[in-house]
């Protein structure tokens, strides 16, 4: 599979130096994946996410934020 063409969405600093890079992935077909990047110095770990895991994947970390961020 070709990676598509690829949309940066946000980039975050992460604690520990770690970066998070979020980009959309749009395909010929029409199919749109979520791609997270993870860069720990040289260690990179992809995850290409469908809508419905990155929806279920970001409640869950909203319940959690939500639970522990300080007002």
């Amino acid at each position: 599979m070709s990676d598509g063409e690829k949309t940066e969405l946000k980039v975050l600093d992460a604690p520990y130096n770690k970066m998070i890079k979020l980009e959309d992935l749009a395909f010929e077909s029409g199919m749109h994946l979520m791609r997270v990047t993870i860069r720990e110095g040289t260690r990179i770990t992809q995850l290409d996410l469908d809508p419905a895991t990155a929806k279920n994947w970001s409640e869950c970390m909203t319940e959690w934020a939500n639970a522990h961020i300080e007002d």
